[in-house]
C-alpha cells in the first residue's frame, strides 16, 4: 500500500473532526511515516495520534490508536471521528442536575472510577 494512500485515509479523517469540535493535523515524519495528531481544542491535553495501515492478519487497512489497537476501518472516517470525539471528551466534574447534599462527591468518584 502506497504511503499516500495512508495519508488520504488520514486527510480524510482530518475532515470528518471538524464537525465533531476536534482539530486534526497530518504529521509527516523524517522516515516518511504519517499521522493524524488529533486535539480537543476545549481541552487541549486530550489528544491522539492516529495512524494509518494494514492490519497484520489481512489486506484491509485500519486507523490505529498510538497504543497500537484499532480503531476502526479507514474507509468508514466518520465512525472513526466519533469514535475519537467520545474518548477526547473532558469527564463530567459536576452532576447533572439535583443532587442530594453530600452526594455530589460520591458521583465525581464514581464517574472518575475510584470507589
Amino acid at each position: 500500500m502506497a504511503s499516500d494512500r495512508r495519508v488520504a485515509y488520514l486527510e480524510d479523517l482530518e475532515q470528518a473532526l471538524d464537525t465533531r469540535g476536534l482539530v486534526g493535523r497530518v504529521v509527516s515524519t523524517g522516515t516518511g511515516h504519517a499521522f493524524l495528531r488529533v486535539i480537543n481544542p476545549d481541552a487541549a491535553s486530550l489528544a491522539e495520534d492516529v495512524t494509518c495501515a494494514p492490519s497484520p492478519e489481512s489486506p484491509d487497512v485500519y486507523f490505529w490508536w498510538s497504543w497500537g489497537e484499532r480503531l476502526h476501518p479507514a474507509d468508514d472516517p466518520a465512525a472513526a471521528a466519533s469514535k475519537l470525539a467520545h474518548v477526547l471528551q473532558p469527564l463530567c466534574r459536576e452532576p447533572v442536575g439535583p443532587v442530594p447534599h453530600g452526594a455530589a462527591d460520591a458521583a465525581w468518584r464514581w464517574r472518575a472510577g475510584h470507589p
